[in-house]
């Protein structure tokens, strides 16, 4: 069975967990980025705000900021990249792939209320970008739920935007070449237990990450 990394603790990254292992792959959850060579993926989940000065910006509403932690994260994205393995970011997860990359993010969106946390996660439209990943899991537009207050502001050098909400904010990034995605909502609170006839299935997430990683 191919192997996922996620960096972080084991007792909080329960909901990816399962829905990895779901899709069929084996979730590895460690503190020491070394476990992470013997995985053949690699899982960004979601989190805090990502410290600005990673990209070369002042403090303007980013909280909860753990530099430790974005480096140590960004250090495994670069050598995933690297080494050719395939990468999923989730949430605070494509705003690290975008800013690993060279890429922005805008530290409080102006319909920070549509997207936020508040007392659960938000639900709204996403438009995919046609031929993107999305347009292939999910058709043209469908429904996803939402937890943040930040967002991608210019995509890096090699990302490009896979999906937007209705204000415009980027849902999605992808880079097929490469094989790295990602997704501003969170697919493993829309699969399994948490899966709801009003949301798109966060399996097909997923299941077309596992299914990169035999490539």
């Amino acid at each position: 069975m191919m192997k996922i990394f996620l960096y972080g603790q084991w007792e909080k990254r329960q909901n990816y967990v399962r829905a990895l292992a779901a899709a069929g792959a084996e979730p590895v959850v460690s503190w020491n980025t070394e476990d992470g060579e013997a995985c053949q993926g690699l899982l960004l989940p979601g989190g805090a705000d990502l410290d600005p000065d990673l990209y070369q910006a002042p403090n303007q509403g980013s909280q909860g900021v753990d530099r430790a932690l974005d480096e140590a994260e960004i250090a495994l994205v670069r050598r995933f990249a690297a080494a050719n393995r395939p990468i999923l970011g989730i949430c605070r997860g494509v705003q690290l792939l975008n800013v690993a990359f060279g890429g922005t993010l805008i530290q409080d969106l102006p319909t920070a209320q549509a997207h936020r946390w508040r007392e659960a996660d938000q639900r709204h439209m996403v438009r995919a970008a046609p031929g993107s990943f999305l347009a292939g899991l999910y058709g043209e537009s469908f429904p996803v739920n939402s937890a943040h207050h930040q967002g991608v502001g210019q995509p890096a050098p090699g990302l490009c935007a896979a999906a937007w909400a209705e204000d415009g904010v980027v849902e999605a990034l992808e880079w097929p070449e490469k094989r790295i995605y990602g997704v501003q909502w969170h697919p493993e609170r829309a699969t399994l237990d948490f899966a709801s006839p009003d949301l798109a299935d966060g399996g097909a997430v997923f299941r077309f990450f596992t299914g990169l990683l035999g490539g």
